[in-house]
C-alpha cells in the first residue's frame, strides 16, 4: 500500500465527520427556525384574538391583498384554466371519444386542489414579497426598533393586520378565480372541442368533501403566507441586501410551506373522505 492510499484512507473519517457536522448544523438551523416561525405564529393568533383592533390598517392590507392582487390571479387562472381543459381534452380523446365528463372533473380538480393551490403560490410571489420587503425596510431602518422602544409589539402591529386580511380575503380570491378559469375552460372546451357549455357546467362529481378540503387549503394558505413573510421581514439584516435577501427567504419558504400543506391537507382529506 503505497503513502498516497494510506493519505486517502486518513482523509476519508475527516471528510465523513466534516458531512455529519453540516447535517447536524442544517438540523439545527432548521428545528430553530421552526421554533421562531411556531413563536411568532402564536403570538400572531394571542393578539388577534385579544389584542386591539386597528382597523384603518386592516382595510389597508385587505386592498393591498385582496384588490390589488384580483387582476392577477385573474390573468393567470385564466389562462391556466384553458391550458389545462385544452390538454386534458386531447389527453382524454387518446383513450375514449367521450368528453361529456370534463367540464366536471376539471371542476372539482379547481375546487378539490388547483385554485387555492395556485393562487396560494402565485400570493406568495406577490403578497409575500411586498409583507417581507415592507417589513425588512422597517427593521434595517430601525422602525422595528423604535416601535419596541414605544411598548408595542412587532408582531401586532404588522403582522396581525396583515394576517387578518390575508385570511379575511384569500377564499374570496379564490372562488373569483375558480370562476374564471372555470369560464375559460368552458370557452376553450366549446371552441377547441364543440363541447356545449351546459355540458361543461356539471357539479356532479363535487362533493361535501371537496369543498371541505379545499376551504381548507384555503385557510391554512392564508395563514401561513402571511407569518412566514413577516417573520422573514423581521429577521432582515444588513441594509438594502438583506431585505433583498429577507424577500427572497420569504417567497421561497412560503411557496414551499404551500406545497407541503398541500400535501398533508390532501393526504388527509383522502383518508376521511376517501
Amino acid at each position: 500500500m503505497n503513502a498516497s492510499t494510506r493519505a486517502t484512507e486518513r482523509a476519508l473519517p475527516a471528510t465523513l465527520a466534516t458531512m455529519v457536522g453540516a447535517l447536524g448544523r442544517l438540523f439545527l438551523e432548521l428545528l430553530e427556525t421552526a421554533r421562531a416561525l411556531y413563536r411568532v405564529f402564536v403570538l400572531t393568533l394571542y393578539y388577534s384574538l385579544r389584542g386591539e383592533s386597528n382597523r384603518p390598517a386592516f382595510f389597508r392590507q385587505m386592498y393591498e391583498i385582496g384588490n390589488r392582487s384580483l387582476g392577477f390571479l385573474a390573468i393567470v387562472m385564466g389562462f391556466i384554466g384553458m391550458i389545462l381543459v385544452y390538454q386534458g381534452g386531447l389527453q382524454t380523446q387518446r383513450v375514449v371519444p367521450d368528453l361529456s365528463l370534463l367540464g366536471a372533473t376539471f371542476l372539482q380538480l379547481l375546487v378539490r386542489d388547483l385554485a387555492a393551490s395556485i393562487c396560494a403560490l402565485m400570493l406568495a410571489t406577490r403578497v409575500g414579497a411586498g409583507i417581507a420587503a415592507e417589513i425588512g425596510s422597517m427593521v434595517v431602518t430601525e422602525q422595528v426598533d423604535a416601535l419596541r422602544m414605544c411598548a408595542t409589539d412587532p408582531i401586532d402591529y404588522l403582522i396581525r393586520p396583515r394576517f387578518l386580511a390575508c385570511l379575511s380575503m384569500f377564499a374570496a380570491l379564490v372562488v373569483i378565480a375558480a370562476a374564471v378559469a372555470f369560464l375559460a375552460g368552458m370557452w376553450t372546451a366549446h371552441a377547441f372541442f364543440a363541447i356545449n357549455p351546459r355540458t361543461f357546467a356539471n357539479v356532479s362529481m363535487v362533493s361535501i368533501g371537496d369543498l371541505t378540503i379545499g376551504l381548507t387549503k384555503c385557510l391554512a394558505y392564508g395563514a401561513a403566507i402571511p407569518v412566514i413573510s413577516g417573520y422573514c421581514g423581521l429577521t432582515a439584516f444588513g441594509g438594502s441586501e438583506g431585505v433583498g435577501a429577507a424577500t427572497t427567504r420569504a417567497v421561497v419558504n412560503s411557496s414551499l410551506a404551500v406545497i407541503v400543506l398541500n400535501f398533508v391537507i390532501s393526504g388527509a382529506g383522502y383518508l376521511i373522505f376517501g
